[in-house]
């Protein structure tokens, strides 16, 4: 199994820089004792990057895998079981991912707050933009105005952002667990991750990568709607720039 870094904190998201070792080899593909790069998973995209070992940097193209993680790297790599390694991730795509998916448990939790209830049924996180499915909901552009000027307005004040490990009683006694869409998770799942704005504001279980502050986001625009059927309505987003410019953490992640 894979251990992965970034889950060990939302700080450990802007680590950059890893070392690794080779545990299994398959065609182009190659599995790591640990990693940096997200793999495609809850909605969010993969990392892209490079791996450099004995025969000089790869470019990792894609990532997938839930215990073990498969790092594709293309054929003719020549990389052997007990190389070693050093990962570098793309850290425009990472902190885009960061900032989207943040900004999605936001939309998600102000749609539920706002309007009745509605669930999030569905998400898609990209780098260059988004997209969230509610359901029941019929959007109409007043509501939306009012969602991205409530939205906006959250983010000016830069809330924090952490993560902790809680049981789901812990979660249901905080949350209605159709707010948190604990149905979805499997039952033999006991200890969650969940990624909290500002103590309070909302929680959530969640394995993606987020930002520390909300800042970061800069600001969401949303730029339509699309009716998916029975009740379910798609809303497509991009981000505006930043309030606050982040670099990646440059020193390797700590072991």
């Amino acid at each position: 199994m894979t251990e992965k870094l970034y889950l060990h904190s939302i700080e450990s998201g802007y680590f950059q820089n890893f070392n690794a070792t080779v545990t299994g080899v398959e065609d182009a593909q190659v599995i790591l004792d640990q990693t940096l790069f997200y793999p495609l998973g809850g909605g969010q995209n993969w990392d892209i990057g490079t791996l450099t070992g004995p025969n000089g940097n790869l470019e990792v193209s894609e990532v997938r895998g839930r215990d073990d993680v498969f790092h594709t790297v293309g054929e003719g790599h020549q990389l052997e079981i007990g190389d070693e390694v050093t990962g570098t991730i793309d850290w425009e795509r990472r902190h885009a991912h960061m900032r989207m998916h943040t900004a999605q448990h936001l939309v998600s939790g102000l749609v539920y707050e706002m309007f009745n209830g509605a669930r999030t049924v569905g998400n898609q996180i990209h780098s260059d933009r988004s997209r969230i499915d509610f359901n029941p909901i019929t959007f109409d552009d007043a509501m939306l105005e009012s969602l991205t000027i409530r939205t906006n307005d959250i983010i000016k004040q830069n809330l924090r952002v952490t993560d902790t490990v809680m049981t789901r009683d812990e979660v249901n006694a905080i949350m209605p667990p159709e707010r948190t869409n604990m149905d979805l998770l499997p039952a033999s799942v006991k200890q969650l991750r969940v990624v909290k704005i500002d103590d309070g504001f909302d929680l959530c279980p969640c394995a993606g990568t987020h930002v520390q502050q909300l800042g970061e986001i800069g600001g969401v625009q949303i730029l339509g709607k699309k009716s998916k059927g029975k009740g379910t309505q798609r809303i497509t987003y991009d981000l505006l720039e930043p309030l606050i410019k982040i670099s990646a953490l440059s020193e390797t992640f700590p072991i």
